[in-house]
C-alpha cells in the first residue's frame, strides 16, 4: 500500500538523522584522532600509530558527508539552498579542514625534518578541530534562528554573515560537538592501539565523555530559560504543498522543550545521549576499548536525536520572519521524490553498512609501535 505524503516526510526527517549520525560516528573516528594529536603521542612512532589507525578508513567514513548531503540536496531542497547559501562561509572553512586531512597526511612524511613534519601536525590538528567546532556551531544555529526569508516567488534572501554565527549559544554547542567527536576518536584509538598510547587515549577519551556530559546539561539549561523558541500556531497541514509561507510561527521562552511534554518518548533521545558517555567513560577506564565505541557511538546518536527531537517539525527556523521558518511539513520533495528515493535508500544503505562492517572486519586489530618501527605495511 502506498504511503502517504507525510508519513514520507516523517520517514526522511528520521532518514536525515540516520545519516548525521553515520557522519558523525564513523567521520568521528578520523576526526576525533586529529583533535587529539597534539596530546596523546609523545614519540615520532606513536605519532604514526595515530595515522596509521585512520589511514586507511578515512576516506570511507567521509562518503556518510556525501550521503547526507546528497540526501538534503534531493530530499530538502529548500533547506538545502538556505543552509548551504547562509552557512557558505562556514561550510567552505569546514570543507577547506577535511581537505587538509589528506593533505597532512599524504606530505607529512616527505621530508625527514621535525620542522617540516612538525606543520604538517598542526595541520592534521586544524583538520579536525576546525570542522568539528563549525558543525557544532552550525547546528546551535538552528535554535537561535538564522537570518533568511523568502519573497512571494520563493526567492531567499539572507541577511547573516559568518561572524553572526558565532553567537554564545552557537559556540557552546561548537565545544559539545569538539568533545563528543574527541570521545569518539579516543575510543577508536583506544581500540586500535596497545600500551601508552591506548592509554592516554583512554584518560583523555574520559575526560571528553565528561566534558561531553556537561556542556549537554549547560546547553538543556540555556535552551530552557536563555533562548527563545519556535512553535506553529493553529494547525498544521502535513500534507499540503511545501510553501513555507503558509503558516504562522510564535516564538516563546523554553519552546523547544516543549516536544518533551507532548511526545514523552523523546526523552530517550537524551537519555541515550547520557547513559552512552558515561559508558564510554566507564568501558575506557575498564580497559574495554570496543564497549567503549559502541557506548560512544550510542552516544553521539543520542546527541544529534536530541537535536532534531528539540527542533521538531523545524528543520531551519528564521529569525528574520519566524512565519517562513522551514519544517518538515513545508520544506520537502514532492511525494514522488520521495517514494523513489526511499525504494533507493532501502537498497544501497544495507550495502554501504555491509561494506563499512567488512572493511572494518579486515582492519581489525591493533597498530602496534613494534610493527611501526618495523615499516611493516604502514604507509604513514
Amino acid at each position: 500500500m502506498p504511503m502517504d505524503y507525510a508519513t514520507l516526510r516523517i520517514i526522511w526527517w528520521l532518514l536525515l538523522g540516520v545519516l548525521l549520525t553515520g557522519f558523525a560516528v564513523m567521520d568521528g573516528f578520523d576526526l576525533g584522532v586529529a583533535i587529539l594529536y597534539p596530546f596523546v603521542p609523545r614519540t615520532e612512532t606513536q605519532r604514526r600509530v595515530l595515522l596509521n589507525a585512520i589511514g586507511p578508513v578515512w576516506e570511507g567514513n567521509q562518503v556518510w558527508l556525501i550521503l547526507g548531503g546528497g540526501a538534503v540536496f534531493a530530499a530538502w531542497p529548500l533547506l538545502y539552498a538556505a543552509s548551504f547559501s547562509g552557512f557558505y562561509l562556514a561550510m567552505m572553512l569546514a570543507l577547506l579542514g577535511l581537505i587538509l586531512r589528506p593533505v597532512a597526511l599524504t606530505f607529512r612524511g616527505k621530508f625527514d625534518s621535525p620542522t617540516w613534519r612538525a606543520s604538517w601536525d598542526w595541520t592534521f590538528f586544524v583538520s579536525g578541530f576546525v570542522p568539528s567546532l563549525i558543525f557544532g556551531v552550525a547546528f546551535g544555529n538552528l535554535f537561535v534562528g538564522t537570518p533568511f526569508r523568502f519573497d512571494s516567488a520563493l526567492g531567499m534572501e539572507y541577511q547573516g554573515d559568518l561572524f553572526g554565527l558565532l553567537n554564545p549559544f552557537s559556540l557552546l554547542c561548537g565545544l559539545t560537538s569538539v568533545f563528543m567527536l574527541a570521545m569518539q576518536g579516543a575510543t577508536f584509538l583506544a581500540s586500535k592501539s596497545e600500551g601508552d598510547v591506548s592509554r592516554r587515549a583512554g584518560n583523555y577519551g574520559s575526560l571528553a565523555a565528561a566534558m561531553l556530559i556537561a556542556l549537554l546539561t549547560i546547553a538543556g539549561i540555556w535552551l530552557a530559560i536563555g533562548v527563545d523558541g519556535f512553535r506553529v500556531n493553529g494547525e498544521i497541514i502535513k500534507d499540503g504543498p511545501s510553501n513555507p509561507l503558509l503558516k504562522v510561527v510564535a516564538r516563546s521562552r523554553g519552546a523547544w522543550l516543549a516536544n518533551y511534554q507532548q511526545m514523552p518518548a523523546s526523552f530517550l533521545a537524551p537519555a541515550l545521549a547520557y547513559s552512552g558517555a558515561l559508558g564510554a567513560a566507564f568501558f575506557l577506564r575498564k580497559g574495554t576499548a570496543k564497549l567503549a565505541v559502541a557506548f560512544s557511538s550510542v552516544s553521539i546518536a543520542g546527541v544529534i536525536f536530541t537535536a532534531g527531537c528539540s527542533l521538531f517539525p523545524f528543520l531551519l527556523p528564521s529569525s528574520l520572519n519566524p512565519d517562513q521558518s522551514l519544517t518538515v511539513w513545508d520544506a520537502s520533495s514532492s511525494k514522488t521524490t520521495l517514494g523513489l528515493m526511499l525504494v533507493v535508500a532501502l537498497i544501497f544503505l544495507p550495502i554501504v553498512l555491509a561494506y563499512t562492517s567488512w572493511v572494518f572486519h579486515v582492519l581489525r586489530g591493533p597498530v602496534t609501535e613494534a610493527a611501526i618501527e618495523c615499516d611493516e605495511d604502514y604507509h604513514y
